[in-house]
């Protein structure tokens, strides 16, 4: 299983955030490009970044220049979610040497065009699916759909065969410390042939473990290891990610 540590950025700073909430949150520091470096020596062999500003529809380069340092320091695969609305912003961020993009509101608010940009930019755009109570969220969390987080990725699959991932989010377990949704990580899995990445709520070793025996993919790991509650390099150990 791939291992995907989170770094999330607010204003060019490691921040996590409880559920999404931008007024619980927690910053880490100044530079974001220590923990990139930190989690690289510890072993990963890529690296998750959020962008919280363009997410809740901020600055959307505010945190353009920490993103090019990391992936120059680190010269890891990384993926970037948050605000990517619209064809300039994949462009430029690719442009800033980013693997791949995730796509979250604009996956469910525009489909046709979501699977557009997937055959124009073949796997290098994967689905953010964020779910509340089974319910895709947008708007970095802010609002709650009427869509089932699963009808919305098997309707993606019917659109484009060049998808390359859902990165699935239940919003009641991220940045809570109380362990993954695996019913929901699993109906997603039955329910598409998409490679699935698990984010949200994965705290112990155990969940890993568990992650790993459902044959899950990827997973991403935030606040557990900036915490301390697990050590990157014995989760990479579990996850088989060598």
């Amino acid at each position: 299983m791939e291992i995907w540590p989170a770094i999330d950025l607010r204003h060019g700073k490691p921040v996590r955030l409880r559920q999404g909430d931008y007024d619980r949150k927690t910053v880490f520091g100044d530079d974001p490009v220590e923990f990139a470096v930190q989690w690289q020596q510890a072993g990963a062999k890529r690296l998750h970044l959020v962008d919280l500003d363009a997410a809740r529809g901020d600055d959307p380069t505010a945190n353009r220049d920490a993103v090019a340092r990391i992936v120059a320091a680190t010269g890891l695969p990384c993926q970037m979610g948050g605000g990517v609305r619209d064809q300039a912003a994949i462009e430029a961020l690719l442009d800033l040497g980013l693997a791949r993009l995730v796509v979250g509101s604009a996956a469910l608010k525009q489909p046709e065009w979501f699977a557009s940009m997937c055959d124009a930019f073949p796997g290098k755009l994967a689905a953010g699916i964020d779910a509340r109570d089974g319910m895709v969220a947008t708007d970095g969390w802010l609002e709650t759909s009427s869509t089932p987080a699963i009808d919305l990725a098997q309707d993606l699959r019917r659109r484009t065969a060049n998808i390359a991932a859902i990165i699935y989010t239940d919003i009641a377990r991220d940045g809570m410390m109380s362990g993954p949704n695996f019913d929901g990580l699993r109906d997603m899995a039955d329910a598409t042939d998409i490679p699935l990445v698990a984010s949200g709520g994965v705290t112990t070793y155990e969940d890993v473990k568990k992650l790993v025996e459902m044959n899950m993919p990827a997973a991403i790991v935030g606040r557990s290891i900036y915490d301390g509650v697990m050590q990157l390099e014995q989760v990479i150990a579990i996850a088989g990610d060598s």
